[in-house]
């Protein structure tokens, strides 16, 4: 699994308007990628409302937040605009990114769906992981506050 010291893995995602973003490249700010299972579920939905509601505090600390889950961009750009995020979300419809982190996983009811595992990673303005968490219950929230700290360490 992806660790506290390792890179950003030289991965291309497309966001809800198709464009190109390279994780590897995201580098100059500390950057926040919340990986969630699925668009349009209600805990995915708390999770990205909290972001974007918290996202002026994330941007007063010279950070960039990017949700990034499975589901193909047209599906983000439609659960952005339904929940008003105010951040891109970035589609891993090849799983690319949630192999890379290892955070690949499988309901039990959609035997062969793979999805991400609800997880965050933030990385330091050269783009070196300095914070992981990662739940192994789809129902648990991560701990924004324990973020917001993270990323406050980074910018001092």
């Amino acid at each position: 699994m992806t660790k506290v010291g390792d890179k950003l893995p030289n991965v291309t995602l497309i966001n809800q308007d198709l464009k190109s973003v390279n994780l590897g490249e995201l580098k100059g700010k500390v950057t926040v990628l919340a990986f969630f299972p699925a668009a349009f579920t209600s805990v995915c939905t708390k999770e990205m409302c909290t972001f974007r509601d918290n996202l002026s505090k994330f941007n007063n600390l010279n950070a960039t937040v990017f949700g990034i889950s499975v589901d193909p961009p047209f599906s983000n750009k439609a659960f952005k605009e339904a929940n008003k995020l105010n951040f891109d979300l970035l589609s891993d419809f090849n799983r690319e990114a949630v192999r890379a982190f290892e955070i690949e996983t499988e309901l039990p009811v959609l035997k062969g769906y793979k999805l991400a595992k609800r997880s965050v990673f933030v990385a330091d303005k050269e783009g070196v992981i300095r914070y992981v968490w990662v739940s192994e219950d789809a129902g648990k929230e991560p701990n924004y506050s324990e973020i917001e700290e993270v990323v406050k360490k980074l910018n001092s």
